[in-house]
């Protein structure tokens, strides 16, 4: 696991919650979508860290 891939994956998945927040304000319907967008990609991110972390676990 790499901790700088794991704060990358956090910061796009609160860098989409704001920018989603902010379309929600302001009736952006574009931002909403990037937003959510990029928080997905933030939950990718995650879901590949764990898979190289269960791929560690298996051959240690």
């Amino acid at each position: 696991m790499s901790i700088e891939d794991r704060a990358k994956a956090t910061a796009k998945k609160v860098e989409g919650k704001i920018q989603e927040t902010a379309g929600d304000l302001t009736g952006n319907h574009e931002a909403q979508a990037k937003g959510k967008a990029k928080q997905a990609e933030g939950d990718v991110r995650n879901t590949v860290e764990d898979g190289k972390d269960n791929i560690k676990k298996v051959i240690d």
